[in-house]
């Protein structure tokens, strides 16, 4: 069977027969910035062969996890282009391609991981479904999530309050949304490429950062860290976002099957974030770092307020947008 690689160059012919619901061999590039053992990693693998499976092995999908293809600001610009079919990051990487995108990625805006879901579904979210208007206008598509696990805070000292952090630089992740919780934590925002962290905070260039346990263990940061401080501040979820000509250069059963398979992969996300982060306590506690949690002085409450009150100092919009979000049952 002939396969054909999906570029922003997909013929018109190609398109034509996509459009009759016809199915088209397609060769899909997959990039993430995950490392190996993460769940955002898991689920691009997984997703890869369920999308295969799905459509009979017309579909077939590439994954270049780890910035193989570059870092996010490379793979967004890759993905409108065209050159990569299909990548994942947080919802706040396409920010320079519509800002109020980055609402889903705001602290302290989920109940919980199943209400993260919810809101962040592109087929029933009415919040998401405006944005992504806006966002296919742009040559990009959301047409999935992924749950990658609660968002917490590690370091080279016991973080109890933003005071603790007060004047020291911390890993922002460089994005405008998280320049300004940094902001809220109390510390400097310092930005620095996943891939540059370890060394960063070996070299002392940021004092901490946060991410999901499942970072922290995958890139072995209990090498360079010693305390986690259980903020909880995002349920991290990531966008699955494509090249909207090549979405609409496949054909409509493709793309209800890929839909389906990514579905199916965020609940399996879910699940896994869930069941790991128990587990993960003791992986890290037994690799030598200290957790500290509400019974061990973490003022969660000092955290929310100042977060909450940089966040809607800075993106002012984002007020109408969160109480949507929060109203998603």
């Amino acid at each position: 069977m002939l396969h054909r690689t999906i570029t922003r160059a997909f013929t018109g012919a190609a398109i034509a027969l996509a459009m009759t619901g016809a199915a088209v061999a397609a060769e899909l590039r997959y990039a993430h910035v995950g490392a190996e053992g993460d769940i955002q990693t898991i689920y691009a693998a997984q997703a890869a062969e369920g999308i295969a499976s799905a459509t009979d092995g017309d579909v077939t999908v590439t994954v270049y996890p780890a910035s193989q293809l570059g870092g996010v600001a490379e793979m967004v610009d890759g993905i409108r282009m065209g050159s990569i079919s299909i990548g994942h990051h947080d919802f706040a990487s396409l920010a320079r391609l519509v800002p109020e995108v980055a609402v889903f990625n705001a602290p302290f805006i989920y109940r919980d991981g199943a209400h993260a879901l919810a809101a962040t579904d592109p087929a029933t979210s009415p919040a998401l479904q405006a944005i992504n208007e806006k966002l296919v206008a742009q040559g990009v598509r959301i047409i999935g999530r992924i749950y990658r696990g609660d968002r917490q805070i590690s370091s080279n000292f016991p973080v109890k309050t933003p005071a603790d952090l007060s004047g020291k630089p911390f890993r922002a992740v460089p994005l405008e949304l998280w320049v300004s919780m940094v902001k809220g934590f109390g510390a400097i925002p310092t930005p620095v490429e996943v891939a540059e962290l370890p060394t960063a905070l070996m070299t002392g260039v940021v004092v901490g950062q946060e991410n999901p346990l499942t970072m922290i263990a995958a890139n072995n940061l209990n090498e360079v860290q010693s305390h986690v401080s259980m903020t909880g501040h995002m349920r991290a979820v990531l966008a699955v976002f494509v090249n909207e000509e090549v979405w609409q250069g496949l054909g409509e059963d493709q793309r209800a099957a890929i839909t389906k398979v990514l579905d199916d992969e965020a609940t399996k996300s879910l699940q896994m974030a869930q069941e790991g982060e128990a587990k993960l306590v003791e992986e890290l506690k037994g690799r030598g770092m200290t957790f500290i949690t509400e019974a061990d002085g973490l003022d969660l409450t000092a955290f929310r307020e100042s977060v909450n009150k940089q966040i809607a100092q800075d993106f002012p919009s984002f007020t109408p947008l969160i109480e949507q979000i929060q109203a998603v049952e």
